[in-house]
């Protein structure tokens, strides 16, 4: 009965509850938060008080967001952003099949190759959606399809972040007595990129292939930044240069300092040093990228919050000394209580990077106790980190694919991103993972 009343079981229910029934993310972080503390009795003031500290676990990550939201913008109302809509529009022409190969490619090397993350999605899916709205492409579909490119790459491909997700991987089962190389991660991970695909492949040609009807809604733009017929819109000129030089310029900083904010800003400073858009409309735009990518900025630093009240209650470590005891004298069914166990925190938490280091101290000496060869341990602890993350209301890989589809107002956040993703995905891991224990 004592897991009944855990405070991160109960939170994290309430947390999915609550964004179901369509209360705001962020009410529905700050009243979960709140809730965990005062079944696990602490003070409000100190609930209060590591709900604020925590914000500031996230905060170059918020940053990094309202400057690339700013670079986003700039790039939309350059119309280079047009541009390479258009582009893809007139190479793929009616082959919806075409474009969500595209937007999966690109989105793995938003991971491992060019590691941008969720950048490039405000700057790419807005202008697409006239194109996705013709071939009546249900967005769903978009939102598998970005949540995998966004995911399996660092679960499966040493390189980008999956080279920093394996390594934490095999760093944490390394000091919690089983010895792991990061170079070995992804020969077991594999297996679960590869389900992950299983599952995408379902969404496209099974669960999602139906014709979806959307309306084609304009953005508002000013007059100045628009185009006066789209020939205009594919000459390639001065500004649209200065553009992309700015993009790169990011990429390069980030890359070489390894800081995101700063490779933005300095992309940025290059995109309106050399006038690719006028000092005049700075303030539009930074107004413009913080609308864009505020929100998830705001979401992301309250999640920080909620992940260290959640840790602070204690309720991590005593639902998983609660569970544990009834399933430590079978491998299958210890193997689902670790995966339950890593489903409920990463939903809470929103991250499976940050998830990593707290299951690999509770559940790397379980797995040495039960006998699990290395490659099963591997497997247990990279989908029980990873399990969540696509389906968490607070997780970037549900919020970036959102900011992106639901530009013109018809893309819901938890019905078309998080509730499609989270059964999928979450179902394909915790298959992979158990018939690797078998």
């Amino acid at each position: 009965m004592e897991v009944l009343f855990n405070p991160v079981l109960i939170s994290v229910i309430i947390l999915c509850l609550l964004c179901v029934f369509k209360v705001n993310v962020l009410f529905s972080l700050m009243i979960s938060s709140i809730v965990a503390g005062l079944i696990s009795k602490m003070p409000m003031d100190k609930i209060m008080d590591l709900f604020i500290s925590g914000m500031g676990q996230n905060s170059e990550t918020a940053l990094s967001y309202i400057l690339l939201g700013t670079l986003a913008a700039a790039m939309t109302h350059t119309g280079l952003a047009k541009i390479i809509a258009i582009k893809i529009s007139s190479f793929i022409k009616d082959n919806k099949y075409l474009l969500i190969a595209i937007l999966v490619l690109i989105s793995i090397m938003s991971q491992n190759l060019i590691p941008v993350h969720i950048a490039f999605i405000p700057i790419l899916i807005p202008p697409l959606l006239p194109l996705m709205n013709r071939l009546k492409l249900d967005r769903r579909i978009i939102s598998c399809s970005l949540a995998f490119g966004l995911k399996a790459p660092y679960i499966a491909i040493p390189a980008g972040f999956g080279l920093i997700f394996q390594g934490l991987i095999a760093d944490n089962m390394t000091n919690n007595g089983i010895t792991v190389l990061k170079q070995d991660v992804w020969k077991s991970s594999w297996a679960l990129g590869f389900a992950m695909f299983l599952a995408l492949l379902v969404a496209i040609f099974i669960t999602y292939r139906k014709p979806r009807e959307y309306k084609t809604v304009e953005t508002g733009t000013p007059e100045s930044f628009s185009c006066k017929t789209d020939d205009a819109c594919l000459k390639f000129e001065k500004e649209h240069f200065i553009t992309l030089a700015g993009a790169v310029i990011t990429l390069v900083v980030q890359l070489l300092s390894g800081s995101l904010p700063l490779g933005a800003l300095c992309g940025l400073i290059i995109i309106f040093g050399f006038r690719a858009v006028s000092h005049k409309h700075m303030d539009f735009l930074i107004n413009e990228g913080v609308g864009l990518m505020g929100y998830i900025a705001f979401v992301m630093l309250v999640c920080a919050g909620y992940a260290l009240v959640l840790k602070e209650t204690g309720g991590i470590e005593g639902l998983i000394n609660s569970i544990l005891p009834f399933v430590e004298h079978s491998k299958l069914l210890a193997a689902a209580a670790m995966l339950f166990i890593g489903l409920i925190i990463t939903i809470g938490i929103g991250s499976s990077f940050g998830t990593i280091p707290i299951l690999a101290v509770l559940f790397m000496p379980l797995c040495l106790k039960l006998g699990f060869s290395a490659p099963q341990s591997i497997v247990l602890l990279c989908a029980a980190s990873a399990l969540g993350d696509a389906g968490s209301p607070a997780s970037d890989t549900t919020l970036g694919p959102t900011a992106g589809l639901n530009a013109d107002g018809q893309h819901n956040h938890i019905k078309d991103t998080c509730i499609p993703t989270f059964i999928h995905f979450n179902t394909a891991l915790i298959l992979a993972a158990l018939i690797a224990v078998l």
